[in-house]
């Protein structure tokens, strides 16, 4: 009797223990949904071998023991061809995605994941945004299913006005920005940081253009520089930035740009030696900041000659492994809520993503555009420039409020 007791009890504790560490050797899919044609092609291609870089990475140390693999989908930049790649991912079985080219493709598919995961119990899937940041979606539009790894445009512009306000220099501001709910955003909270922060600052234009169609913007420098502007924000990325930048120096626009995505493929080489001192970028990582992101970007650029600046790639993996050794599973359901409040570490220190919102709460960084010195070094695309700190914002300065009201399962 106690020899069979003590098989019965090896053997619950074997089970226990195997349910324990199901997840471990386990293949976790991930389906990355961006462009990977059109103008802004080179962003999402640099953006996808950079989830493939890190997939490795992680496979070999995160806690929970899982393998990651990433499954690219290529969505042209549009919400309805995000939707197709959503249901061919779902039909190879994934539960995880990652996009974050363009808040109208992100806007879709959390609605879309929304009512999937409300008609489909048991077969739940997690959206990780990596670079949209309209930031409805973690206040009137915050989903459950949804968490965001990059920091809002209120985050950003909250940090950037900071930085602005103590430049008396700065009289006159032009918002340029792209079409589309992100670039909306970016001009709205700059007019309502502005006002606050520095009523004297008067706002001299303000234009919004068609998203990655336009390829000449000789006209628009034209209109910035009658209209006596010394400053321009913008929140354009990939190849509105880079074609916007050179106009700017063939232009002759001696104006201060401050940009969310200066670092981003294709503008470091339409700046080229121009812009020194006047171009500044915000956001949440750079290119000299030492340590394992350093280093990793130095893997990177011998890898494939090219830059790594997608640093919340390194916050998803990170998050992800924390997320799936305190659940014991890879179950969206299980993750989901692990993720919520979860405090871990980063390349950029001890981060949270903060529960009543899945917005993750991190520092920020204003760089100028400078050239590369022994003490910032790293040139991002060959050019002897680089984007170098000037001023830190720890997490709680760059946080923002959140008006979220969040519906959870059950």
């Amino acid at each position: 009797m106690k020899t069979t007791t003590r098989l019965i009890a090896a053997a619950a504790l074997a089970a226990c223990s195997m349910g324990a560490f199901a997840q471990k050797g386990e293949t976790v899919k991930i389906a990355w949904i961006d462009p990977l044609s059109g103008l802004m092609a080179p962003v999402g291609s640099n953006q996808l071998k950079s989830f493939q870089f890190f997939a490795e990475k992680f496979s070999k140390t995160n806690p929970a023991g899982v393998k990651f693999e990433v499954i690219g989908i290529d969505n042209k930049l549009s919400p309805a061809e995000s939707l197709n790649a959503l249901k061919a991912a779902m039909d190879q079985g994934v539960r995880y995605i990652t996009q974050g080219n363009g808040s109208s493709v992100a806007g879709a598919l959390i609605e879309a994941v929304n009512k999937h995961n409300e008609r489909n119990p048991g077969k739940e899937i997690i959206f990780l945004n990596h670079s949209a940041v309209d930031p409805d979606f973690t206040n009137s539009k915050c989903s459950y299913w949804h968490f965001r790894f990059d920091a809002d445009t209120s985050m950003k512009i909250e940090a950037m006005t900071t930085f602005m306000k103590d430049d008396t220099a700065i009289k006159k501001v032009y918002l340029f920005n792209q079409n589309y709910s992100h670039g909306h955003q970016v001009a709205k909270f700059a007019k309502e940081n502005l006002a606050r922060k520095r009523p004297d600052v008067q706002i001299v234009g303000e234009d919004l253009h068609p998203l990655a169609q336009v390829r000449d913007f000789s006209p628009y420098i034209a209109k910035i520089k009658a209209s006596g502007a010394d400053t321009v924000i913008t929140g354009n990325w990939g190849s509105d930035l880079a074609l916007l930048v050179k106009a700017a120096n063939e232009g002759g626009y001696n104006g201060k740009f401050y940009t969310y995505y200066t670092g981003v493929t294709g503008t470091p080489t339409a700046l080229g030696q121009g812009g020194a001192g006047r171009v500044y970028q915000i956001a949440y990582n750079h290119y000299n900041m030492g340590g394992d992101i350093g280093k990793w970007m130095g893997e990177f650029k011998t890898k494939f000659n090219d830059d790594f600046y997608t640093g919340s790639v390194i916050s998803i993996y990170s998050a992800l492994g924390e997320a799936m050794a305190k659940a014991k599973s890879t179950d969206p359901v299980k993750v989901a809520a692990a993720l919520e409040g979860l405090t871990f570490k980063s390349y950029h220190g001890e981060v949270q993503i903060r529960k009543t919102d899945h917005q993750l709460q991190q520092p920020l960084y204003m760089t100028v555009w400078q050239k590369a010195d022994k003490k910032y070094p790293y040139s991002p695309e060959n050019t002897g420039m680089t984007l170098a700190p000037v001023k830190e914002f720890p997490s709680y300065v760059s946080s923002t409020p959140t008006s979220c009201q969040m519906k959870r399962p059950g």
